[in-house]
């Protein structure tokens, strides 16, 4: 590998790599310690989420073989990936800005999932991610924004048997629970 090599969008993408398969191993880890209600013969609550990070974790290595075969034997000047790899800077790169964001309301969706449930917590990060990508007008948003988190959760609770929070929306469970 030459040292020029770590600059590249190659290198970049195999730090990356690696970075995300040790999360990804680390979340598939996670799951293992889900509780298992005797109810569910064959599809357990840690199923799901099982099979989208064993499908993450293959494309994930496909990055990593193609990113290292790329760093370590060589690439041709005008491939692609031996560009300089962007700024990773959020006061240089908007898109850095933006993706810092973004984590930060997944880690705010996660922290007030229980204590507002899950339809209060999705209408309010939907406002949000709506508003960022550019749609303002609240006769759609504010619609949106309730209705599909509304009928998400219906349709995993009532129809999918997956018990979801409520918060302080209990009493709407209730409500359904008697209909």
């Amino acid at each position: 590998m030459h040292l020029k090599n770590t600059k590249t969008k190659a290198f970049s993408s195999f730090v990356s790599a690696i970075l995300l398969l040790a999360f990804e191993i680390w979340a598939y880890l996670q799951t293992l310690g889900f509780k298992q209600p005797k109810a569910a013969k064959y599809v357990k609550p840690a199923t799901f989420p099982q099979v989208m990070i064993c499908g993450m974790m293959i494309f994930t290595v496909i990055l990593l073989v193609q990113s290292a075969i790329k760093v370590f034997k060589g690439m041709d000047k005008h491939d692609y990936e031996n560009a300089p790899a962007p700024s990773l800077n959020p006061l240089r790169n908007r898109g850095v800005a933006a993706a810092l964001f973004v984590i930060l309301l997944c880690v705010l969706y996660a922290m007030l999932f229980d204590k507002l449930g899950y339809v209060l917590v999705s209408a309010l990060i939907c406002i949000i991610i709506m508003w960022l990508i550019g749609k303002r007008d609240p006769k759609i948003v504010i619609p949106v924004s309730i209705l599909v988190p509304l009928v998400m959760w219906f349709v995993f609770y009532k129809l999918l048997t997956v018990n979801i929070p409520m918060g302080v929306l209990q009493p709407l469970r209730d409500l359904v629970d008697k209909i």
